[in-house]
């Protein structure tokens, strides 16, 4: 991988991470369609580090919140007592299934899902999913009836859309996407949908991004070009990760998902065709 590359796929990353449309389809379509290498699993988990970071700078206030609260309830042993320390427990409880999962179908995920039969298919099936997700919000609102805010988020939300955010460990779901989706289907507004999303993303992220980087740092430390390269994505995925993710949360507030959705099926087909017409190996 040239530096060149690098620093075009940490882009691709960064504006794909949070929007719905999955860097992971992305990381694999466009080194395809340009003649290079398969960056591979390990690469995108490690330089969504930047995205990471971005997430972290962006809610600062509310992971202080949060990570503040929790800590207090432990030491006073009222671990449930604010609303803060209990989103800390959702977050950290919507965190197990993908961890689970993740571990289970490890190999699965690194080889066989990459295909770009996989992906395509995650991309169209995830967008009609998503058309139907987009129904039902605008049904409750012609209907004047209430969707659930930041702060009325239980439980039940938190482990349903847990559960949905394992289905981002298929390359071309995406983790935005079905973290989104989940939380329309269970009536979320759409900026909440997307806020919590970004909060939920954060334990799975840095545990996957720290794996990986552990376990593939002798093969990047091996020469000073790897390091410049994988440093030069991070760093390029973390800039642009930022602006997605208030692209994304002002975009919401007075849109729907609409041209995502579009964006997948659009994606979806063509690869389908390029793969069918040779153009790609799938």
């Amino acid at each position: 991988m040239t530096l060149f590359e690098a620093i075009v796929l940490g882009i691709v990353q960064g504006l794909t991470e949070f929007l719905p449309i999955s860097s992971s389809a992305h990381l694999r379509i466009v080194p395809a369609l340009v003649g290079w290498d398969d960056p591979g699993a390990a690469f995108s988990a490690i330089i969504q580090i930047g995205t990471l970071v971005a997430v972290l700078i962006y809610f600062r206030k509310d992971i202080f919140m949060i990570v503040g609260a929790v800590i207090r309830g432990i030491v006073q042993g009222k671990p449930l007592e604010t609303s803060e320390a209990k989103m800390g427990w959702m977050i950290a409880a919507g965190t197990i299934p993908i961890v689970i999962l993740g571990l289970l179908f490890k190999s699965e995920i690194e080889t066989a899902l990459r295909s770009l039969y996989w992906i395509s298919g995650a991309l169209i099936g995830l967008a009609l999913i998503l058309f139907l997700a987009e129904k039902k919000i605008k049904s409750r609102l012609e209907k004047n009836l209430p969707l659930t805010s930041m702060e009325n988020i239980g439980w039940k939300e938190a482990i349903l859309i847990g559960l949905a955010q394992s289905i981002a460990l298929i390359p071309g779901s995406s983790r935005s996407g079905v973290t989104i989706t989940g939380g329309l289907l269970l009536n979320l507004d759409r900026a909440t949908a997307a806020r919590f999303s970004f909060l939920l993303s954060l334990p799975s992220v840095f545990a996957a991004g720290i794996f990986q980087l552990y376990k593939t740092l002798g093969s990047y430390s091996s020469s000073p070009d790897n390091i410049i390269n994988i440093l030069a994505a991070t760093l390029s995925a973390g800039i642009v990760g930022y602006a997605s993710i208030a692209f994304l949360l002002n975009y919401l507030k007075k849109h729907t998902t609409t041209i995502f959705i579009a964006y997948r099926l659009i994606a979806g087909a063509a690869v389908l065709y390029l793969v069918a017409a040779g153009i790609l190996k799938p």
